[in-house]
């Protein structure tokens, strides 16, 4: 058996990126990874945090309605009651999720570049602990680019994958951070002493006439034959910083608003959302999801069902009843949110009161839009009895235009915008 392993590892590597002389830039090496590694190290997990608190803001745990991953299992251990204080809070959280993706994804590329030369190691496995370490590595890097690459086509409305983005994304990030732990753990005494081998400023001080390799490590990573440096450590730190600068002025304007958000050249709902009291962004408009001027006209009926017999009232009469007014944005899973709009309609604790169940515990909402995902949501108790939280009549002043949910629309206060039903016609509320 010794033999046999002996031979195997005298076979010379394939011709190619398996040898070591095929990787030369005299810039890679294990410091610059770090520096690239400790940038990811701090992102990732906020990255990852944030996605899991999008996910706990669909209210998961109140039925398949809102749940597009039914077979979670341990992995919704941390689900909660998500908050309507403060109102802004899923703008927050989903804007720093969306944004921080963008940027990181200059910084993940170099660190892809960086450690290339270990994607291409000759033997691939030699050992048990060196097999599991390449499997990690292989889970890490290819988790990374799926994460990565499916959250980039979602948020520029281009999602291709076969399968629900939320299921697909859900698993992948459980996948990617569970092969990140792993990785950190094995190398974060090496990442450690390759930052303390250089200092930071000098390094920045370094010229490209003053480039040079660092020395031999045991990862592989220093070339054996290095070329002449065509950039510095300087440039190539400077390069990625540059980029996800860029990244970050064409993103951040979608969540910021304001003055910024004209910036947000990435932001596909930035475009044109027209003016006047409901022009601010859409994701649905009423065509794409089956909404004819027939189904919401004269003939539209609100529905309130709870304890004894379902109360209907027509539009005129809920615009007849005590409206309130609340200052909300819309803020959806893509990243995007609008300013705060100024929504006026029909407390839905007091349509709860209507329908008998004061203390209501949830309410299924009921759209006339096309069956499909969120077509019909459920809110739990605290988002009922938030005083902000409305079956919205009018907006800005005006009455709700057709692509906003005419004729009448929910809006709960840090509710993702695709549970902040449009053209909604039933509500059933439950103990």
């Amino acid at each position: 058996m010794k033999t046999t392993v002996g031979r195997i590892s005298e076979t010379p590597p394939p011709p190619g990126p398996f040898r070591r002389g095929f990787w030369r830039s005299p810039i890679r090496g294990p410091w610059l990874t770090s520096v690239f590694g400790l940038v990811l190290l701090v992102g990732i997990p906020v990255l990852f945090v944030t996605g899991a608190l999008s996910y706990a803001a669909y209210n998961p745990d109140l039925g398949p309605l809102n749940d597009q991953t039914p077979d979670k299992g341990l992995l919704g251990f941390y689900l909660f009651d998500w908050p309507t204080h403060p109102y802004w809070l899923y703008r927050l959280t989903q804007g720093v999720h969306v944004t921080l993706g963008a940027v990181l994804v200059p910084v993940l590329l170099a660190k892809l570049w960086s450690v290339i030369p270990k994607l291409f190691e000759w033997l691939p496995v030699r050992s048990i602990a060196h097999g599991l370490e390449r499997l990690s590595l292989l889970l890490l890097v290819g988790g990374a680019i799926f994460e990565f690459v499916t959250g980039i086509f979602n948020i520029q409305l281009f999602y291709i994958f076969p399968g629900s983005f939320y299921t697909l994304h859900f698993y992948g990030a459980w996948v990617f951070i569970a092969a990140f732990a792993v990785h950190v753990s094995l190398k974060l005494g090496r990442m450690t002493r390759a930052l303390r081998s250089r200092n930071l400023l000098a390094e920045l001080r370094t010229d490209l006439a003053h480039t040079r390799p660092e020395p031999p490590d045991p990862d592989g990573l220093v070339p054996a034959s290095p070329a002449a440096p065509t950039m510095s450590r300087r440039g190539a730190v400077g390069l990625v910083g540059a980029g996800s600068l860029a990244l970050l002025v064409v993103t951040v304007g979608q969540s910021i608003g304001g003055r910024l958000r004209s910036t947000a050249l990435l932001a596909p709902h930035n475009r044109n959302p027209g003016s006047g009291p409901n022009g601010f962004q859409i994701n649905k408009t009423a065509a794409s999801v089956g909404v004819t001027p027939a189904l919401v006209g004269p003939v539209w009926r609100l529905e309130v069902h709870g304890r004894g017999p379902a109360l209907v009232f027509t539009r005129g009469q809920l615009l007849a009843m005590p409206r309130h007014a609340a200052a909300l944005p819309i803020a959806c899973v893509e990243g995007w949110s609008t300013e705060d709009q100024l929504w006026s309609g029909l407390r839905l604790a007091d349509l709860a009161a209507l329908a008998g169940l004061p203390d209501g515990g949830s309410v299924l909402v009921e759209s006339v839009q096309q069956p499909g995902p969120y077509s019909s949501v459920m809110l739990r108790g605290n988002q009922i009895h938030d005083p902000r939280s409305l079956l919205a009549l009018q907006v800005n002043g005006a009455d709700l235009s057709l692509d906003h949910g005419f004729p009448a629309r929910i809006m709960v206060p840090a509710n993702p915008g695709v549970n902040n039903t449009k053209w909604v016609h039933r509500l059933t509320f439950r103990t």
